[in-house]
């Protein structure tokens, strides 16, 4: 019985990539470009799986419907899936999994160490030692924001906010407060002393960090916008390692320039590889390029839960992350 035909649409680690390989007719994008729409319909139309990722054009009812279909699921590289139209794959009888859990604390780690770096000035100071514009020491230089026992807002409190939250509450301390629509179980709140909010404005008025936690896209598309961000105190930070049009990008960069909130720390963005041309120049915010899961542990983790969700619908099993 000959394997299903697998296309990765760009390229995975090499372990992962290798047990692609030994289980599927596996097509590798070798030289890791960004597939044209083109090409996806391709994909759709050749392969009876197709294991997609955040970079790609969004999969859409347009890229779904090519004509003569073969693929059957839609493994997705990663734990967001907005890059995939859901409604149109369920429609079009297309399974789409995800893949959590596998990156849930080093995306916590890179959020708790954006918190760090714009609270304590990381970059800035880094920036002032390799621009050998450092010179010395002084009691008032550089003065930055104690981190150690502030109160932490997580908009969205699942296993990635659990994760931080883990990191702040106990690591340094903060106390830690959260808005979400399906809260976790009352021993999960317990366990951090957390205090639950009835609206994601509770929140912002209250913390000293906002760290995002919450999907990209529909209701979510700018829910960080000018009217939010006024509610956050002045002396505020926002960190966001979920989606980047999940924040107004502009109304952003207006708030950091008017000392609405004292600063960012950003690892998504709206419109990537594209970020907003004013947040480049701008000291009081940290910006990364989309680190939130790069550790070789965490990306190869990724990959086999992506080829393991495949092996599941193609042995007659329902995918353990089967998200439509």
């Amino acid at each position: 019985m000959s394997k299903p035909k697998v296309v990765l649409t760009r390229k995975w680690p090499a372990i992962a990539e290798a047990k692609a390989q030994a289980m599927f007719d596996v097509v590798l994008n070798e030289n890791d470009q960004k597939l044209s729409v083109a090409a996806l319909k391709e994909a759709l139309r050749t392969a009876d799986a197709v294991c997609p990722t955040v970079s790609d054009f969004q999969i859409d009812k347009e890229i779904l419907s090519v004509a003569g279909r073969k693929c059957k699921i839609l493994s997705n590289f990663g734990v967001g899936y907005n890059n995939i139209d859901t409604v149109a794959a369920k429609a079009a009888g297309v399974v789409v999994t995800n893949t959590p859990e596998v990156l849930t604390d080093c995306t916590a780690d890179v959020a708790m160490g954006l918190l760090l770096a714009v609270a304590r000035r990381l970059g800035e100071g880094e920036r002032l030692v390799r621009n050998k514009q450092w010179d010395g020491w002084c009691p008032t230089h550089m003065l930055a924001t104690k981190v150690t026992g502030k109160k932490l807002g997580c908009i969205g409190f699942g296993r990635i906010a659990q994760a931080v939250a883990q990191k702040a509450h106990f690591g340094f301390g903060m106390e830690i407060i959260f808005y979400d629509p399906y809260p976790p179980a009352t021993a999960v709140i317990k366990k951090f002393s957390a205090t639950q909010k009835d609206a994601v404005e509770d929140v912002l008025k209250d913390s000293d960090f906002v760290t995002l936690h919450c999907p990209g896209g529909g209701a979510n598309t700018h829910l960080m916008n000018a009217d939010r961000l006024g509610m956050m105190k002045t002396s505020a930070f926002l960190i966001n390692t979920a989606r980047g049009d999940v924040v107004d990008e502009q109304a952003l960069v207006q708030a950091l320039r008017d000392g609405v909130i004292r600063g960012a720390g950003l690892d998504v963005f709206a419109q990537e590889p594209t970020v907003t041309e004013a947040l480049l120049s701008m000291e009081n915010v940290v910006l990364l390029p989309h680190l939130g899961s790069a550790t070789t542990e965490t990306r190869v983790a990724m990959g086999l839960r992506s080829l393991a969700n495949v092996e599941a619908f193609f042995s007659g099993n329902e995918p353990g992350d089967r998200v439509a």
